[in-house]
């Protein structure tokens, strides 16, 4: 899915758009995986009871309140944030009801770092760090496959140079 163009500028397009690796779904999906087990298992134990309907009932409540705050919730919240590099500037958007973002204009960057361990190496993100006019560097972090990220910014910010 493409950044939407009605949110640029006239005269600007987007050269990358990512949204935070896939590692930060791993907690979701194991959550749901055992409140789906946990609550199945107790399901068969109350199975025979003359309240088991009541104990289902009651399961199915607990079990999709759990599922909600502990898997929807950061699904959507990983579909919601947008790391997007255009020709004239960096945007970072995060939320859904309650968004905010960050705009860093390619010529107020002064530098671009990235890090990643050796776990992050394997699946293949890191951290991106974006040095500008402001006080403190910002860090941007779970950006798949931020070396080429950092390439491209890097690239980005040479054509941006008068």
């Amino acid at each position: 899915m493409t950044y939407p163009d009605e949110l640029l500028v006239e005269g600007e397009q987007v050269v990358m758009h990512k949204h935070p690796h896939w590692k930060m779904l791993v907690v979701p999906v194991l959550a749901l995986l055992l409140v789906v087990g946990v609550g199945t298992f107790v399901a068969a134990l109350v199975r025979t009871t003359t309240w088991a309907p009541w104990a289902w009932l009651a399961l199915a409540v607990v079990g999709l309140g759990l599922v909600a705050r502990l898997t929807v919730v950061p699904v959507v919240r990983w579909r919601t944030t947008h790391f997007v590099v255009t020709n004239r500037r960096v945007l970072v958007r995060e939320g859904l009801l309650s968004r905010h973002g960050i705009d860093i204009p390619m010529r107020r960057i002064n530098s671009v770092q990235f890090r990643h361990t050796v776990f992050e190496r394997i699946l293949g993100c890191g951290t991106l760090v974006i040095e500008s006019a402001s006080d403190e560097p910002l860090e941007f972090d779970d950006v798949p496959g931020v070396q080429k990220v950092h390439m491209m910014l890097y690239d980005e910010l040479a054509d941006a140079q008068p």
